[in-house]
C-alpha cells in the first residue's frame, strides 16, 4: 500500500439551479443544474488494518438508521457500498477501518451521502494506487447513486441527463455563502411526486460568470423547479428561504436539490456571519453553516 492513512473531505453539493427537463419510462427524472461545492461537509478517514469495518462519528452519526451504521462489510451505508463495490469490481481486498465524520444534516438535498460515497471511492483510489479516470468509475458510481459522479468530481459542474452527463462550468469566484437546514426530513420520493409535470429544456448558462456580480446575476434568471413540490411536503423550507431573504445584503436565496437544505450567498464573509448569528438567534433548532462556496478544499 502507497499509504497507511488518508482523510478525504467529502464537501456539501449545492445545486444553484436545477430544472427538470423530463421523466423517463423507468421514472427517473432528468435534469439541468448548476452544482458547485462548499468548504462545509463531511469527513472521510481510511486506514489499513487486517480486515473491514465501519465507523460513524460527529453531530449527525446518531441519526442513521441500524443498517446503515452497522460496522460490518454488508451495511447499507452509501460509505460501504461504495466501498465494496469497488474492491469487487478491482479484486481489491477490502482490509481498511473507514470512519465518517458525519457533519452534514442526512437526507437534506446537499448530496451528503453521494459525497461522501465518492470521497471513499477516492480515498480507496489512493491507497491503493488506482486510476481515478477508469472506464468503470462512471457505471459504478451511477449505480450507486445519480449524485455520486458529480461529486467525484468536486468542482463546478453542468449536471444533466440523470446525473450521468457531466461538464465541467466556466470559472467561478468564491462566494461567501450560508447554509440552513430546518431540521425538518423532506422525503426526495415525496418531493418529485408533486412535481407538477412540466418539463423545461436544457438552458446554457454564459461563459463569463467570473465575478460575484456575473454569477449571482446569471443565478437570478434560473430556479429550482422542486421547491414549490417540497414546501407542499415540508412548509418550514418556505420559513427558511423568508429568514435568508430578510438578512442584510442577502443576495440570493434558493433551496438546494430536493430540500430541506436552503442557502444564502453574500458579498461578504462579514455578512454571513451576521446572518448566521441572526437566524440561529432566532431560529434554535435550526442547522445554520457559514462557509465558502467553490472553496471545498478537498484532498
Amino acid at each position: 500500500m502507497s499509504q497507511k492513512v488518508i482523510t478525504v473531505f467529502a464537501p456539501a453539493k449545492i445545486n444553484m439551479f436545477l430544472h427538470l427537463t423530463g421523466r423517463l419510462a423507468n421514472g427517473y427524472h432528468t435534469l439541468d443544474s448548476l452544482v458547485c461545492f462548499a468548504d462545509i461537509g463531511d469527513i472521510i478517514e481510511i486506514e489499513a488494518a487486517h480486515n473491514f469495518s465501519f465507523h460513524i462519528k460527529g453531530p449527525f452519526a446518531h441519526k442513521f438508521k441500524e443498517n446503515e451504521s452497522t460496522s460490518f462489510i454488508d451495511g447499507d451505508n452509501l460509505v460501504v457500498r461504495a466501498a465494496r463495490a469497488l474492491a469487487q469490481i478491482t479484486d481489491m481486498p477490502l482490509n481498511v477501518k473507514i470512519t465518517l465524520t458525519k457533519n452534514l444534516p442526512l437526507a437534506s438535498g446537499i448530496g451528503g451521502g453521494s459525497s461522501d460515497a465518492a470521497a471513499t471511492l477516492w480515498g480507496l483510489q489512493e491507497i491503493w494506487s488506482l486510476s481515478h479516470d477508469a472506464d468503470y468509475l462512471l457505471p459504478l458510481m451511477t449505480k450507486l447513486g445519480a449524485d455520486v459522479p458529480v461529486c467525484f468530481s468536486c468542482s463546478p459542474q453542468i449536471m444533466r441527463g440523470i446525473g450521468d452527463k457531466i461538464t465541467a462550468a466556466p470559472p467561478m469566484p468564491e462566494i461567501p455563502m450560508i447554509l440552513v437546514n430546518p431540521m425538518v426530513s423532506c422525503n426526495t420520493q415525496d418531493v418529485f411526486l408533486h412535481h407538477n409535470g412540466k418539463y423545461r429544456k436544457d438552458k446554457n448558462i454564459p461563459q463569463d460568470v467570473s465575478s460575484q456580480d456575473k454569477l449571482i446575476n446569471a443565478l437570478k434568471t434560473y430556479d429550482n423547479d422542486l421547491t414549490t413540490p417540497a414546501i407542499q411536503c415540508t412548509a418550514s423550507i418556505k420559513n427558511v428561504i423568508y429568514a435568508l431573504e430578510a438578512t442584510d445584503q442577502c443576495r440570493i436565496a434558493r433551496m438546494s436539490g430536493s430540500g430541506a437544505t436552503c442557502f444564502g450567498l453574500y458579498d461578504t464573509n462579514e455578512q454571513a456571519k451576521q446572518a448566521e448569528e441572526s437566524i440561529k438567534s432566532e431560529n434554535p433548532d435550526w442547522w445554520v453553516k457559514t462557509g465558502w462556496l467553490n472553496r471545498p478544499e478537498r484532498y
